[in-house]
């Protein structure tokens, strides 16, 4: 509906937004940066951010970059899972059969990515989202399996990705082994004003719409309410386009915007 009366040719604050319009603020280009450095090197890296702030989507445009002869990322999302389930979701996403012994997939998983690099000259990444909720039997295996040769060379990079608190189960005595293996951690702090408003004009602008379907100041407002999480400020623009077009606004201003915010709250 408000794509028409905006002269948008798409939502360009839905989700599935090509990644070719990735917005380079400083999170996004600081964990794309640490990312291919964990490429290169192997080893460890932790990335945490509260929800909504882009690290998954700057997951999805890391991978979206890499050269699959080189490299590769597997992705696992499901994280609230028994240790064998975990395994087998690991098998498959390395393309191997899953076995009925944690022992024997532990065996063939480390054996797998070492053929890939040795013999395929091929970099494996395993990203783990929602890392959180892994139990600690998971983390603890995870640290096993980036050991091999006597634990003198990594074989793959994993990419632990999670919530803050993330750091607090990291500090426990029980991972110091597995902390010890980082050799990357980032935290994403979310947009900045001034960032803010480049990431809507910006946006709006690859769906084809014009800067002033939307007046600055309604922008800053959108910043103050969303702390700066990339997820809140897309419900909160959509909802604002919604409204606009229903009340016929040709620009939206801080009513249109407290309007949608209330409307987000009240779900």
């Amino acid at each position: 509906m408000f794509k028409s009366f905006y002269g948008l040719t798409l939502n360009p604050f839905d989700k599935s937004l090509a990644v070719k319009h990735a917005f380079n603020s400083k999170d996004h280009k600081n964990m794309l940066d640490r990312l291919n450095y964990l490429q290169k090197t192997r080893g460890v890296g932790v990335f945490t951010a509260s929800p909504g702030m882009g690290k998954t989507y700057a997951l999805r445009c890391f991978a979206d970059t890499l050269n699959p002869n080189i490299a590769e990322l597997s992705y696992i999302c499901l994280s609230t899972v028994s240790i064998n389930e975990f395994y087998r979701q690991l098998c498959l996403e390395l393309g191997l059969e899953p076995l009925s012994r944690k022992a024997d997939m532990f065996k063939a998983i480390q054996e797998r990515v070492r053929y890939l690099l040795k013999e395929k000259k091929k970099t494996i990444m395993i990203a783990v989202d929602e890392c959180q909720y892994l139990d600690t039997r998971i983390l603890r295996d995870l640290k096993m399996l980036t050991n091999q040769d006597y634990d003198s060379s990594d074989y793959f990079a994993l990419v632990l990705v999670g919530l803050p608190h993330v750091n607090n189960i990291l500090a426990k005595p029980v991972h110091e082994a597995l902390a010890q293996r980082v050799v990357v951690h980032y935290n994403c702090e979310g947009l900045t004003k001034e960032e803010t408003t480049d990431y809507v004009y910006t946006r709006i602008e690859a769906a084809g719409g014009a800067r002033s379907i939307i007046e600055e100041p309604a922008i800053h407002a959108i910043s103050g309410y969303s702390n700066g999480a990339p997820r809140i400020i897309n419900s909160v623009m959509t909802n604002a386009l919604l409204l606009g077009a229903q009340l016929q606004k040709k620009t939206i201003d801080s009513e249109v915007v407290l309007a949608a915010t209330n409307n987000l709250i009240l779900g």
